[in-house]
């Protein structure tokens, strides 16, 4: 017998409104036991809810029939009122009457389980209540209208006619088939080689909209790193003084730019120390240099740039600090220089828009939906490196490459939890909050 669940959908504490959702069997019995009667499906109505005497609240009830619900079961949303006591005695009511308070993620898992979305879809409720910012929310809207699953279940039809060229040619050798019917899914392989690979390629994309796009201050000590990280996050984060070596680790700041998420961090200067605690500063500073999404140089005017040098590449930004007192925007080694001053404000506001434009650049506009988790892009790889197979066998043993092919076909369902996914589930929705 499967539980009647609850759980309360808004946040805990004092509000307007507080509103428990109900989902399974045993949810028009509770109805009808907390005096909630003549309730039409997905009409809102007023109820005075009580329970062995005691009342309880004047609550806006709304009953949703199965299948026609979030979970796909019957289930019930009470409106009350905001008040502590109030939840509190509803939710002794209900569990008095045999219902018990819902596991994190548990509404989601049974709307999984029972066909109302997938495990992609499923992924995205819990990204969509985590967005902070429109690009996170965008992202996982798409997700969860289905534009992943659709892309996926694109590879995973191309695999399967793919297959069944194979298994023909294997199956029927003495029917009337084609000659060499295996080698003509090469082209198709060819094809979904090339998508895979692309999906593989904008899979950071995905996670960087997700969890932040990492931003790091680099430079010699007193180039003005701390004022410039400062002045960037709007607040007194960092300690500045002139003494050189101030910051020792590693500082960082979650904030928003254009609409996506940024963690920026302050590193210590980079230099040669003695000080044991300097050197594990510098040492972090480098290894997070070398994570970084964006790295932007800083430099004062007549800083050596020996030191730095190493972990600038391509694609990252020189700041030229104190430009009031000569610094000036340009090229230098052929990286873009950009020249700020933290005393007058002077070119903030263009280095903002720099990384604004930056993240447009890396962070949206490819033709594949984004990978917003790890899981997906490793079954993404399994899936590639299965094909590859296949195609390597396909002209020398083509019954090795229908098995790869399998393989292939069944990593990709597993994205969308299609097949074989009892061992993930609990991992996917244990990271849920408690009503959704």
């Amino acid at each position: 017998m499967i539980d009647t669940i609850f759980a309360l959908a808004t946040p805990p504490g004092r509000g307007a409104i507080a509103v428990l959702r109900l989902s399974g069997p045993g949810v028009e019995a509770a109805l009808t036991a907390l005096g909630a009667t003549l309730l039409k499906p997905r009409m809102a109505s007023v109820r005075d809810l009580s329970h062995v005497g005691e009342h309880i609240d004047q609550a806006l009830v709304l009953r949703f029939a199965a299948p026609n619900s979030y979970t796909g079961e019957d289930a019930a949303e009470l409106h009350l009122h905001g008040g502590r006591a109030v939840v509190e005695a509803a939710s002794r009511a209900l569990i008095a009457l045999g219902l018990r308070p819902a596991d994190p993620g548990e509404f989601t898992r049974r709307a999984f389980q029972n066909g109302r979305m997938d495990l992609a879809q499923a992924e995205a409720v819990a990204d969509l209540i985590d967005a902070e910012t429109s690009a996170q929310a965008k992202q996982a809207l798409g997700q969860l209208d289905g534009k992943l699953s659709e892309t996926y279940a694109g590879f995973r039809r191309d695999l399967l006619h793919a297959l069944a060229l194979v298994e023909a040619e294997i199956d029927f050798p003495d029917e009337e088939v084609p000659d060499n019917l295996a080698r003509t899914a090469g082209p198709v392989l060819d094809r979904l080689g090339a998508d895979l690979r692309r999906a593989v390629d904008t899979g950071r994309r995905g996670e960087r909209v997700r969890d932040g796009y990492r931003i790091v201050l680099i430079g010699e000590t007193n180039a003005g790193k701390s004022s410039l990280f400062n002045a960037l996050v709007a607040r007194e984060a960092a300690i500045v003084t002139p003494i050189a070596g101030t910051t020792r680790d590693v500082l960082d700041a979650n904030l928003v730019i254009g609409g996506y998420a940024v963690t920026l961090s302050d590193t210590a200067g980079l230099r040669d120390s003695d000080d044991p605690v300097e050197a594990e500063g510098v040492r972090r500073a480098r290894l997070r240099a070398e994570q970084a999404d964006l790295r932007l140089w800083v430099r004062a005017p007549g800083d050596p740039d020996g030191v730095a040098a190493g972990y600038v590449e391509d694609g990252d930004l020189i700041v030229a600090t104190k430009s009031d007192l000569g610094a000036r925007s340009g090229g230098e080694d052929g990286l873009e220089t950009l020249a700020v001053s933290t005393a007058t404000g002077q070119g903030l506001i263009e280095l903002r828009d720099w990384i604004g434009y930056r993240l447009v650049r890396d962070l949206s506009g490819a033709d594949f939906p984004a990978v917003t988790q790890e899981r997906h892009r490793l079954r993404l790889l399994e899936a590639l490196e299965s094909v590859d197979a296949a195609r390597a066998a396909l002209n020398v043993a083509p019954e090795m490459a229908g098995e790869d092919l399998r393989r292939a076909a069944d990593a990709l369902a597993r994205v969308t939890g299609a097949i074989g996914v009892e061992d993930i589930l609990g991992e996917v929705f244990s990271t849920f909050c408690i009503g959704k």
